[in-house]
């Protein structure tokens, strides 16, 4: 076992990132919860969110915590005509059904994999990074040495989330979300239109990865594969916190960095992710409605 000076940082680390992988996986667990699809162009989605914002720090000067007004803009934009040109008519051509979900499955690994192909055009397989003034600043606390550009992440993380959730619970649109999640039939009699409403959480779930890209790039890369690493780390918070709930993505998130950063310490970091992987199994192998989720 480390010693507690070696433990106790990692775990504070694990932290810090779990915020940043609960602010990727509310915007999963969102368009899960509303449109009921599992959307598997979000890591390539994410990708893309980190390439705009590479090329917005290094061929417009944007700093990366600036630039997040930007890309959650252009990320929404996308999420919603992403809806409207691809996934909504694929929906309404496919019927209802298990066919329509599979359709939708296809049609979001369809768009993943367009995705990753452009990229790999246009940015080749190379890794790109940042450099920013802050990248080696650190923050003493307790006696350890936090990260600054980690722990601006991690706040700026939990203010998003708090504000995704205020946003649903507070406003007309975010009730009209959670209405037409839970029955759109009795919505569409209120006067809500339900096929508006799925492209706006579908937009609200891919602009947050606008935001999670620009907290990620001070301290991590961006290739045409970087949404692989994302992937299976989404899909594992979404399942462990409850398929469709935001505190369950939270909590989730946290969980998950901390498991990460400890298997990183106690197994090497080519063996730390294995932690993931035995988080997910074991969830559904003990708690398939996850932490928060409802039994059905």
């Amino acid at each position: 076992m480390p010693p507690l000076g070696i433990l106790l940082p990692s775990l504070v680390n694990g932290l810090l990132t779990g915020g940043v992988y609960a602010l990727v996986a509310l915007g999963l667990t969102l368009i899960y919860g509303v449109l009921h699809i599992v959307n598997f162009a979000h890591g390539s989605l994410l990708m893309l969110a980190m390439f705009g914002t590479w090329l917005l720090c290094t061929e417009a000067g944007f700093d990366p915590y600036a630039a997040l007004p930007v890309m959650v803009a252009a990320m929404f934009a996308m999420g919603w005509a992403l809806y409207r040109g691809v996934i909504g008519p694929v929906a309404a051509g496919a019927g209802g059904g298990v066919r329509q979900d599979r359709a939708i499955l296809l049609a979001t690994l369809g768009v993943a994999v367009v995705l990753d192909n452009f990229a790999l055009v246009l940015f080749t397989g190379d890794t790109r990074t940042i450099d920013t003034p802050y990248a080696f600043d650190v923050v003493p606390v307790g006696g350890m040495l936090i990260s600054l550009p980690r722990l601006i992440s991690f706040g700026v993380a939990l203010l998003l989330a708090l504000a995704l959730w205020a946003f649903m619970t507070r406003t007309d649109a975010g009730r009209a979300i959670r209405a037409v999640a839970r029955e759109p039939d009795g919505a569409r009699l209120m006067g809500i239109r339900p096929e508006r409403i799925f492209a706006l959480a579908y937009g609200i779930g891919i602009a947050c990865l606008g935001a999670a890209a620009c907290l990620l790039l001070p301290v991590f890369y961006v290739s045409p594969s970087v949404g692989n690493s994302f992937v299976l780390v989404s899909f594992t918070i979404v399942v462990l916190g409850g398929m469709g709930s935001f505190p369950g993505a939270v909590i989730g998130g946290l969980l998950i960095g901390v498991t990460e950063s400890l298997g990183g310490l106690l197994l090497g970091e080519s063996l730390g992710p294995i932690g993931i992987s035995t988080v997910f199994i074991a969830v559904l192998l003990l708690r398939p409605t996850g932490l928060f989720g409802a039994a059905r």
